[in-house]
């Protein structure tokens, strides 16, 4: 009879939560109607209660997809890279007494290298429902665009500032990319973009192709696949320029 009544106390809890929906947003200038489909605009003037990395650049963009939403009827939390996870646990107020709520970065999809997963994983822990939607991640279009190996990969984020640290991380990375076949994605703050590529062409393995992908879903979009021998002479000019780095076999 306890395990029927908790089963059912459950469910109840479960049908008055509302959900989390996680919805990326550009990477780049783009026309609007080129990643953001008609439905998520319908279920923006549902949402009341955003948690963004950047409350200027949230309010900036709901605006832009959506005019009918009317800003000052919403409300914001700060979910950045400095918000603990206790600090996150006021986010979910909303959500339990049956309110939804959006999970929005500054560009690209929440959770994947950007903040969200703090309040996602506060989600998991009180049962709530979190919705993932479609929307551009420069990582995997990266990915999907390079020819390498979608099979087996890992990102790795941001390699070491410091030069010897540097060098060390990309003979590992050579070493994993050879050996496992794993295609080894990572980036770089953009105006190191050129460091890296030298220090890629130098001490990467030379039996390496090397993905180079900016400026993704932009005009001036470039996504090229090479040997490392062969972006010796042919560097492209990307001092700045948001970029996705992928070494495989």
């Amino acid at each position: 009879i306890r395990i029927i009544f908790n089963f059912v106390k459950n469910i109840s809890l479960n049908m008055v939560h509302g959900s989390i929906y996680i919805m990326p947003t550009a990477i780049s200038d783009v026309e609007v109607d080129y990643y953001f489909p008609i439905a998520y605009r319908e279920l923006l003037l549902q949402i009341k209660f955003f948690a963004v990395e950047n409350i200027r650049t949230a309010r900036r963009f709901l605006k832009k997809v959506q005019p009918l939403v009317v800003i000052d009827e919403l409300s914001f939390f700060l979910l950045d890279k400095n918000t603990a996870k206790d600090d996150a646990r006021v986010f979910l107020k909303p959500i339990l007494k049956g309110e939804n709520l959006c999970i929005m970065s500054e560009a690209g999809a929440p959770g994947i290298a950007d903040p969200g997963n703090v309040l996602v994983q506060l989600a998991h822990e009180n049962d709530i429902n979190v919705i993932p939607l479609v929307g551009p991640s420069s990582i995997f279009m990266a990915l999907m665009a390079s020819g390498m190996n979608g099979q087996n990969f890992a990102f790795t984020g941001y390699l070491p500032v410091k030069k010897p640290e540097r060098i060390k991380r990309i003979k590992e990375l050579s070493k994993r990319a050879i050996f496992e076949k794993q295609s080894q994605i990572f980036m770089e703050t953009p105006y190191r973009n050129e460091q890296l590529l030298a220090d890629l062409i130098q001490y990467a393995d030379a039996k390496l192709k090397l993905c180079v992908a900016m400026n993704i879903t932009a005009e001036n979009e470039f996504i090229q696949t090479r040997r490392i021998k062969n972006w010796v002479k042919d560097k492209p000019n990307f001092h700045k320029i948001p970029c996705i780095f992928i070494l495989s076999v």
